[in-house]
Formats: C-alpha cells, structure tokens, sequence
C-alpha cells in the first residue's frame, strides 16, 4: 500500500475506535435507542437525495437495515447505557467475525477448515475471559447485550455477502433510512415519550456533536474511506487494519473516560484479537468454495473482478464485514 492510503487505513480504524467513546459522551445526552435513530436519521438525510438510486435491491437493504441498524447498533447502545464501557464494548464487538463465520457455514455452506476451528475457539474463550473481568467490575446484561450485538452484526455480514453492494457508500446511506423508523417505534415504546422529548429540548452542541460524529465522521466519513481502500487494494491487503480498532476503542477510553484496563481484559484482548486475526486470516480458500469472511465492517463493498463470481471470489469478504 501507499503510505498515505496506509495512514488512511489507519485513520479510519481510528476513527472507528474512537467513535466508541463518542456513544458513551453521546449516551449522556439522549436515550439509548433515540441516539440510535437520531444517528441513522443524520447519516442518510439530506445525503440520501443525492447518493442516486439503491444499488442493489430493496429486499437486501431492508434485511441489512434492520440486521445491522436495529438489532446490532441498537443492542450496542443499550449495552453500553446499562453498563458495558466503550473500550471493552470495542473489543467484544470483534466477535462478530466468529459469529459471521458460524452463519456462513449455515447459511452459506462454507466449510472453515481445522485452522479456522481453532481461532475461533481462541477468540470464543477470550469473550469467555472478558465475561469473567466484566463479571466481577460491572453488570453482566450491558456485557450479553454487546455479544448478541456481534452476533447480529454477523447475521448482518451473510446479507451483505449475498447482496454484493457495488458501491459500499452509496449502499450504508440507504441502509440507513431503514432502522430509523423502527427505532423510534421502539424508543417511545421503551424509554418513553416524555424522555425522548425530554432529551430532545435539553439538547445542546455536545449531544448534536456526538450525533454528527456517528453519523458523518464514523458512517459516512469511515465507510467511504475503506469502501475505497477496498476498491484499490485486495481485501487480504486491506482486512488487517481493521483489528486496530479495539486497540484505539480501549486506549481513547482509557484516555478520555479514564477506564482501567485489568489484566483480565489484557488477556481477553490477545485471545479475542488473535483468534479473530488466525479465524479471518488462515489459509485460502479451497477452489470452488468461498472464504471465511474477513473482520471488516459489513458494508465495505467492492465490485468481484472480472470472469469471477462474487461468492467465489477471495475479495468478496469483504463485502461482509464492518465497527461501531
């Protein structure tokens, strides 16, 4: 890679990490699922009006929408108002690829080979080692709540393999005008009316700069970044850098929440990351069969190469895979 398309990679997993301390700033601001819809809201209105038609069909961006906006996105914040810290919350999250890998096998029929087994039973028992330190610092239900997020972020992932959004910019602005509806549904229904109005007169710049700062910087900002990287370079080139974002996510939290990091969490960390790294990473894939997918944000799309399928295609990885 070039060396500034390499501090664009590292920028945006920046960026990713980060944007986890920005929910937790944004969580004091607004209800949980509220902010969630107000982030969805921001994301594709007014960029909808000008990002053309969907680029792949209704059915999947509905699917994608729901799977990754309301149930992963939502679980995340209610998670982390009930408990979960945003550092760690960085770090389960990367779970998702075990549970992507699950789905595809059952979804999908791809069949991991011993290697991939065995990272995902490595980083299964560093979610094990996080629930351990959670158990004995905080509540458990933020902590549950965060792992069903990945594993819906991984539901989310096998949709957008089989859909195979040509452009992964234009795809994440109309994946957005599907959760905010629902999510405000569900926030009069749970937090209630008088407190999403209660939230919305007190707002002030810090609760619409955490809003934009979601939506703009972390969606449309980070998403458009790697949906070009990935354009560019192979996604084997380009999947790696996003094991850097629990690695800004825990240290901006330390730095800016002041969250400790206990060596439980140090060792949840190594064995969450690297079983992540060898579940993603290990071998190719066997012709005729499609690969494990990469632990990549879900919508960095990029077009199959020419005379290939895209379920046969290494790169198409991808395209199922992406933080918070």
């Amino acid at each position: 890679m070039r060396p500034h398309h390499i501090a664009l990679a590292v920028l945006v997993t920046a960026l990713w990490g980060v944007n986890f301390v920005v929910i937790d700033l944004g969580l004091g601001h607004f209800p949980p699922l509220l902010f969630c819809a107000l982030r969805f809201l921001a994301a594709a209105v007014p960029a909808v009006f000008f990002a053309g038609p969907p680029p792949v069909r209704w059915r999947w961006i509905v699917g994608v929408g729901l799977a990754l906006g309301v149930a992963k996105f939502g679980l995340l914040f209610v998670g982390m108002h009930v408990g979960m810290p945003a550092g760690l919350a960085s770090l389960v999250l990367q779970a998702q690829a075990v549970f992507t890998a699950a789905f595809a096998v059952a979804a999908l029929g791809e069949r991991p080979g011993r290697l991939r087994l065995a990272g995902m039973a490595v980083a299964l028992a560093g979610v094990v080692v996080a629930a351990v330190d959670e158990g004995t610092s905080g509540p458990l239900l933020g902590f549950a709540l965060v792992v069903l997020a990945a594993a819906a972020w991984g539901v989310s992932n096998v949709l957008t393999r089989k859909a195979a959004p040509p452009d992964a910019l234009r795809f994440m602005i109309w994946v957005s005008t599907v959760p905010v509806l629902p999510l405000l549904f569900l926030s009069l229904a749970v937090e209630g009316p008088s407190a999403d109005l209660a939230a919305l007169r007190s707002m002030d710049w810090g609760g619409v700069g955490a809003v934009l700062f979601v939506a703009w910087v972390a969606t449309l900002l980070g998403f458009g970044g790697w949906g070009f990287l990935l354009r560019t370079y192979d996604a084997s080139v380009v999947a790696p850098f996003s094991l850097l974002v629990p690695v800004f996510g825990m240290s901006s939290a330390a730095l800016v929440l002041g969250e400790g990091v206990s060596p439980l969490r140090w060792c949840a960390a190594v064995l969450l990351v690297g079983g992540v790294a060898v579940t993603s990473f290990a071998g190719r894939p066997r012709p005729g069969r499609a690969g494990i997918p990469l632990p990549v944000p879900p919508v960095a799309g990029s077009r199959p190469r020419a005379g290939a399928s895209a379920s046969r295609t290494p790169s198409t990885a991808s395209r199922s895979s992406r933080t918070g």
